[in-house]
């Protein structure tokens, strides 16, 4: 397979990430090592075009999926199947006409383009795609370049606009229910990448007119049956970049009052509007994907069950062609010898993901349940012997693993990843790229490439798209 083409900058990270970038992106390092690098992910115009076409129809089928869901699933299948805390039911069946910020996980090559995943409720890389994509270009098209440098323009142009027309239908949307116009904008305040993310969205929102706060989650209060607060005032609207799943299992220490919960019974009682709506919780599920496909083949079974047939043939020929066999168990997989990928429900940047290459039916809990123990003997730091101490950061690691290994899990068919090489300042990188391709309010608005290893994990690095024109052909003669 060959691999996906990178232009190289002709910089090192310092000289390129400093002054406005560096102040508009800070955790251009993360962990130690670089994050953002000097170098584009090129793709053809051909290849671009589809990405947007099949995004956007995509995103047309899980819109169509999820408020199948809303209005038909009961909420057994919410609870075991999505693995939605029942405290967020309510709001989750909550129906908001107007759609978020999502950003759908590609892989793109030669075998043809699948979408893997979908973000929905905190997808983030946003400065990356709408701010540093174009500024890198900028800096490309200012050297002496070849022709083909100069062909070379980014994809993600519109990301700031389109954010703007989402947030102001969203912001609509809620001041028609009684919520008003001004929108708080929250995350923890010692997370600099959600933070970065947070008031970039929110200068947008600033910029199309509306009044917006910046307010950590640390400084918010909850009363009960009352309203949410910052530092006096009540908030209507709340933009938050902290995951729902999350959210809803928060407790105040002192007290042990169920904050969360208390939190999301306003939501559902049309107290607080969310940004993103409470509804992205269903599409966030990887349950979702496996749903998606359940229904699929089950498209003829659907009108006994609810009066119509939820897919017409344009739609399944999307879901054939763009998405991937995704189960709640891995039989099928396991029967054909078919290589497959255990993700749990609500793992996010890779934890809990898992590549199985080589299934055998025959020792079928070995590769179900083995995958928890392979992941524990990657990291041998985190399980010394039973009497040796942990650190607190040992500790904590630990624990994260343990949550994302403990979910229940959805099985998918395992796709080949491009691979591609690129140059970091701790060397050359050989990888894989993931594509990120952000759908804001139904529309395609911009791409996420990271390359990392089979797994994408929080290690991988952002490396900006750019869009190689290709030649017309030639007249014939």
């Amino acid at each position: 397979m060959s691999m996906r083409t990178i232009r190289q900058l002709p910089y090192e990270h310092d000289e390129l990430f400093k002054g406005e970038i560096s102040h508009m992106i800070p955790y251009h390092r993360m962990y130690g090592k670089s994050y953002c690098v000097p170098a584009l992910t090129v793709y053809r115009e051909s290849e671009l075009a589809e990405l947007q076409a099949a995004s956007e129809a995509v995103h047309r089928i899980y819109r169509k999926v999820q408020q199948f869901i809303q209005r038909y699933m009961p909420d057994e299948y919410l609870v075991e199947r999505l693995g939605i805390h029942p405290g967020l039911l309510r709001a989750a069946r909550m129906e908001a006409a107007p759609d978020g910020i999502t950003r759908q996980d590609w892989i793109v090559g030669e075998a043809g383009i699948k979408c893997i995943e979908n973000n929905t409720d905190t997808p983030t890389g946003i400065p990356e795609v709408a701010y540093l994509e174009g500024k890198l270009l900028e800096v490309l098209h200012g050297e002496r370049m070849s022709g083909d440098d100069i062909d070379l323009h980014g994809p993600s142009s519109g990301m700031d606009e389109a954010i703007q027309s989402a947030l102001t239908e969203l912001i609509h949307f809620y001041s028609r229910k009684g919520l008003g116009t001004k929108v708080y904008f929250t995350c923890y305040e010692w997370h600099i990448e959600d933070q970065t993310n947070t008031k970039y969205i929110m200068r947008l929102c600033e910029q199309a007119g509306f009044e917006v706060v910046y307010a950590p989650l640390e400084e918010l209060e909850i009363i009960p049956n009352e309203g949410l607060y910052h530092r006096g005032e009540q908030i209507h609207i709340l933009y938050r970049l902290y995951p729902l799943e999350y959210l809803i299992e928060d407790r105040e220490e002192d007290t042990g009052l169920e904050v969360g919960q208390a939190l999301m019974d306003m939501v559902a009682d049309g107290k607080i509007g969310l940004i993103n709506p409470p509804q992205h919780i269903i599409t966030q599920s990887k349950g979702f994907t496996a749903t998606v496909w359940s229904l699929y083949e089950r498209n003829e079974q659907t009108p006994a069950f609810c009066g119509f047939r939820l897919f017409d043939e344009r739609e399944l020929e999307v879901i054939q062609t763009y998405l991937l066999p995704t189960y709640f168990e891995p039989s099928v997989f396991l029967q054909n010898k078919e290589p497959y990928v255990a993700k749990g429900i609500w793992g996010r940047e890779g934890k809990g993901t898992h590549l199985i290459e080589q299934p055998e039916p025959e020792k079928r809990l070995e590769g179900v349940l083995g995958v928890a123990q392979n992941a524990k003997a990657d990291q041998p730091d985190l399980h010394h012997q039973a009497d040796a101490p942990l650190t607190p950061e040992q500790e904590e690691a630990a624990h994260i693993a343990a949550y994302y290994e403990e979910q229940p899990k959805i099985y998918q068919r395992l796709w080949p990843m491009q691979s591609a090489e690129v140059q970091t300042e701790e060397g050359l990188f050989h990888g894989y790229v993931l594509t990120g391709i952000f759908v804001i309010g139904g529309r395609f608005a911009g791409v996420l490439p990271r390359i990392g290893e089979k797994v994408t994990g929080d290690m991988a690095y952002y490396c900006a798209a750019a869009v190689a024109n290709e030649p017309s052909n030639p007249p014939a003669v």
